[in-house]
């Protein structure tokens, strides 16, 4: 029963293990071969690598690539994703996918209030630039032991920002560092969670960007042992 498969949300499909393993590429060559649809979400450059497949799934609506970008400013960049691409790569990333045909969106992620937020403008002004047809945007989550993890890691690199981007978190939470709650989680709530939903569809709109993800066709599956199953 077809069903469109995502890769993927909770790790990076293409982080630089895939260059030697090649897993991520495999999975798509049975996609391919089933014609079942997929959509891409990814930090790396490396996803360009199999534009040869994603031209082929674009022939049947059968593919999305969504290109994270989490901040333009390359020592944030840096800091915060020291095993993903830089901001240049991951725009160059998108610039390659879109000439060659593939449809591809931006996820502007995590917004980190305090620190990033005020990029989303020129995030999606500068993707929008290069072709991307949509966009989305999840604000900074913290379960579990990631909340000490973040604590260090804005005390290594960010002192003088720390408490402001601590306090600005807890206005999103109700008061705590994380919510887990469906529907809250991702967006958060209050003042600033209205402000960060505001300039980011002001900024969409501006563009011309849709915000909702783009459609995939399960209309092609196909099963290419079906026939032999039968006997």
């Amino acid at each position: 029963k077809p069903q469109v498969v995502v890769m993927s949300g909770v790790t990076d499909c293409y982080q630089p293990f895939e260059k030697h393993f090649q897993i991520t590429r495999q999975c798509l060559e049975v996609l391919l071969e089933f014609r079942n649809p997929v959509g891409i979400i990814t930090k790396n450059k490396l996803v360009t690598r199999d534009i040869d497949i994603f031209k082929r799934m674009a022939q049947y609506d059968g593919v999305c690539v969504t290109v994270t970008v989490t901040s333009l400013d390359h020592k944030i960049a840096r800091a915060m994703e020291p095993r993903a691409s830089t901001p240049d790569n991951r725009l160059r990333a998108i610039d390659m996918l879109v000439q060659a045909g593939i449809p591809v969106t931006v996820n502007v992620a995590p917004i980190i209030p305090g620190l990033t937020d005020s990029e989303i403008p020129a995030i999606i002004k500068t993707c929008a630039a290069l072709g991307v047809r949509g966009a989305g945007y999840t604000v900074l989550r913290l379960p579990y032991a990631v909340k000490e993890l973040f604590e260090k890691w804005l005390e290594q690199y960010f002192p003088d920002r720390k408490e402001k981007v601590l306090n600005r978190l807890r206005q999103l939470r109700g008061g705590a560092l994380y919510n887990s709650e469906f529907g809250r989680r991702m967006k958060g709530e209050g003042l600033f969670a209205k402000q960060f939903a505001d300039l980011f569809d002001l900024s969409c709109r501006r563009e011309k960007l849709d915000r909702h993800r783009i459609n995939l066709s399960v209309e092609h599956f196909r099963n290419p042992y079906q026939q032999q199953m039968l006997f």
